[in-house]
């Protein structure tokens, strides 16, 4: 069952809903028979690299609302951050254009390390105010998660990935997702936002079952290879 999870680094609710989803995976028998997929989206794609104004401020300019409100919303995000473990330093957070950073996470899916580098950007982000639209900040991430961090400057120093970035956005609108996070399961079932534990569970449990053939009931005698037994017929086995 392939699970594909459409998020973007600056959004903080896609960190929550991450560390939500994760949780939910061990409450459930089979997670490691899903396929865990992370797909590109930006919520400002048109966000110059560097912004010299705090993230109170965006909020302030963007939804009308006081500076003040602003860092009343950001402390509910910060609360609900902490309720799942995470740290979120919402003061010293460095706004910038994520567009890089997904071509990178793209670079580390070739390489085997999506998951890797998908975490460690987040916290990068939120937790350890880091600055990703800085190639050399995005390089040395790569390093640490174990990706050669040469080819990594290679690459964010054209333009490799951004045709998989684009896809993926371009992908997600034709699915009809406008906000993230957003979790597509088997593309059967949409989850939007960061729900609580127990929707990703239910959502899981249920597109899990669905997904698993027929179950055959009365078959204690079977039939024999190639034979006609019980009410039942079926092929020889070819040869290989």
């Amino acid at each position: 069952m392939k699970i594909e999870i459409w998020s973007d680094f600056a959004c903080p609710f896609c960190y929550i809903g991450k560390r939500r989803f994760e949780q939910a995976l061990e409450q459930i028998p089979f997670k490691n028979e899903l396929e865990v997929v992370y797909r590109s989206f930006e919520l400002d794609p048109n966000s110059p690299r560097d912004i010299g104004h705090s993230v109170h401020d965006m909020l302030s300019k963007k939804y009308g609302m006081s500076v003040e409100q602003a860092k009343t919303m950001n402390a509910n995000v910060v609360a609900q951050a902490e309720s799942v473990g995470l740290t979120y330093r919402m003061d010293t957070i460095v706004l910038t254009n994520t567009f890089d950073a997904h071509r990178l996470a793209h670079f580390a899916n070739a390489h085997g390390k999506m998951h890797e580098m998908t975490e460690r950007l987040l916290k990068a982000y939120f937790t350890d105010s880091l600055h990703l639209g800085d190639r050399a900040v995005l390089a040395s991430l790569a390093e640490e998660v174990g990706l050669d961090k040469a080819a990594a400057e290679q690459m964010l120093a054209g333009d490799q990935y951004a045709s998989e970035v684009r896809a993926d956005e371009q992908e997600g609108a034709e699915l009809g997702i406008t906000g993230v996070p957003f979790f597509v399961i088997d593309r059967k079932y949409g989850i939007s936002g960061a729900q609580p534990l127990e929707v990703f569970v239910q959502a899981l449990e249920k597109a899990y079952g669905e997904s698993k053939p027929l179950t055959i009931l009365g078959d204690e005698g079977g039939a024999a290879d190639g034979a006609c037994a019980d009410g039942v017929c079926t092929p020889p086995a070819r040869d290989k």
